[in-house]
């Protein structure tokens, strides 16, 4: 493992508890960097450039959903992965969420499992050596 790539996670959420948590499942497998806000995304994805991102839907000044609108309309970022991570469940705003972009929901409460294999999925369907 030591000489294998670790993919790079980043973690977008306002919610300390969440990034402690998800940095704790994630931290073995993966090179973990976090934000705690959308508002400068783009400058820090550019500075980190993940393997794929995990995003808050409700955060403050700047939502998921703006954030991903960002990301998919610039070219560097446009092909990361993007996985909502929510507490707010519902067909119309999953479907937003994947019509903006985003390519999986992971939802809150969660385990450790379900984020592990989510990952992992979505990592492989984009085409990374995992």
């Amino acid at each position: 493992m030591d000489n294998e790539k670790k993919f790079c996670v980043l973690i977008v959420d306002d919610d300390a508890s969440n990034l402690i948590e998800l940095n704790h499942i994630l931290k073995s497998e993966y090179k973990i960097r976090t934000a705690k806000d959308g508002l400068a995304i783009l400058k820090y994805v550019e500075r980190f450039m993940p393997d794929i991102i995990l995003l808050d839907v409700v955060m403050p000044v700047k939502s998921g959903f703006e954030v991903i609108s960002e990301l998919k309309n610039d070219e560097s970022s446009k092909d990361i992965p993007v996985i909502f991570i929510t507490g707010a469940r519902g067909d119309v705003k999953e479907n937003e969420g994947l019509a903006l972009g985003a390519v999986d929901y992971i939802y809150k409460p969660f385990t450790r499992e379900n984020v592990k294999r989510r990952i992992k999925q979505q990592l492989e369907n984009s085409g990374a050596q995992v």
